[in-house]
């Protein structure tokens, strides 16, 4: 492979600079992304034309020096085959046709074939990899079980996950056969993704910080660590890494180092220096910058990369990453001094 940065360093190896990628790198911020989504008609037909999500994945690429490419799809993949009903409002983002509301609505869920009902996804992956041509890593991805379930039962995004959670706490042997029956899922879908070519997953579990910590580590990791211990954990003789991203995490740091995964993604709340010194060389950490610092001007831009490097300090296992999905309005040309920021300041921190 011609630049291997991102798996070296999630294996805690030495690297000349640290990596750098960026969750949602394909995306509305992007020109060519935009215009290739009015090509597909919206965003879930785009998602479901392997060569059209290939093209969107790539794209980041050509602009930016970004050490990893990550899968174009969407989390709610898993639902929507389950019959969900999954589409896209404008403004308003993703919701579902059917919606989880009793004990029964869980037990008529359909299981699904990846093969079959999500094969547009292993298409994607391996399509990717193909003209990629070891350039960098790919990395697939799914939803958390307990993220995937929010949306499930409120029917898009909420504010205060009301519906999710009466469910949880009246109903939690029903929340637990859904969680359970959503774990098999995704660690299939995972799995399939492997197979077709993906070096490194990511679990985004991207409301997991909405619960208390008894409930997190009950309906959330429980179901996480689950799907870690089954995943396919090497291929072309290479380890096959795992990212645990849970939003607003930074409580259950030790917790969620101890599930087995490779690395941890932090968000912008919790300090990478202190994280480093919480868990130690465990495993990696990935993060952790606000991505409303890339509104701001490229100097202030270049400040905030070299802080949190100096935060980390001199020592292996980091993935520099934002603390979440970069946003549309963001400015394609700050995103290129955020990048090679992160690799003009980081060869400091690295012996090689």
């Amino acid at each position: 492979m011609k630049n291997d940065r991102f798996l070296r360093a999630l294996a805690g190896q030495d690297v000349d600079v640290t990596p750098v990628w960026m969750m949602r790198q394909a995306g509305r911020y992007l020109p060519e992304y935009r215009n290739t989504r009015k090509q597909a008609g919206d965003f879930l037909s785009l998602c479901k034309n392997p060569e059209l999500a290939c093209e969107v994945t790539l794209q980041p690429l050509r602009r930016y020096a970004f050490d990893a490419a990550i899968l174009f799809s969407d989390i709610l993949t898993i639902p929507d085959a389950m019959g969900q009903g999954l589409y896209f409002s404008e403004g308003e983002g993703p919701k579902f046709k059917k919606l989880i509301r009793s004990g029964q609505d869980v037990d008529e869920l359909p299981d699904i074939n990846i093969a079959d009902d999500l094969a547009y996804v292993t298409d994607a992956v391996a399509l990717i990899r193909r003209e990629l041509n070891g350039s960098v890593p790919l990395i697939g991805f799914s939803g958390s079980p307990w993220t995937l379930a929010t949306y499930m039962i409120e029917g898009g995004s909420s504010r205060d996950f009301s519906l999710a959670k009466q469910f949880l706490y009246d109903s939690p042997e029903a929340m637990h056969r859904l969680l359970s029956k959503l774990a098999k899922a995704v660690t299939d879908y995972l799995n399939a993704q492997i197979e077709a070519g993906a070096q490194a997953v990511q679990i985004f579990d991207t409301w997991g910080g909405i619960l208390t910590s008894s409930a997190y580590v009950e309906f959330s990791l429980t179901y996480m660590k689950e799907i870690v211990a089954r995943l396919i954990r090497e291929s072309e003789s290479r380890k096959i890494p795992v990212i645990l991203f849970t939003k607003n995490g930074g409580q259950w740091l030790e917790t969620i180092a101890n599930s087995g995964c490779d690395a941890v993604g932090l968000d912008w709340t919790i300090d990478i220096g202190q994280a480093r010194q919480r868990i130690g060389r465990k495993v990696a950490l990935q993060g952790n910058m606000d991505p409303a610092i890339l509104y701001a001007s490229p100097d202030v831009i270049r400040r905030e990369v070299a802080s949190i490097l100096e935060s980390f300090g001199r020592a292996n296992g980091h993935v520099f990453n934002l603390g979440h999905g970069i946003t549309p309005q963001v400015n394609p040309d700050h995103v290129s001094v955020f990048v090679e920021a992160v690799h003009e300041f980081s060869g400091l921190y690295h012996s090689l």
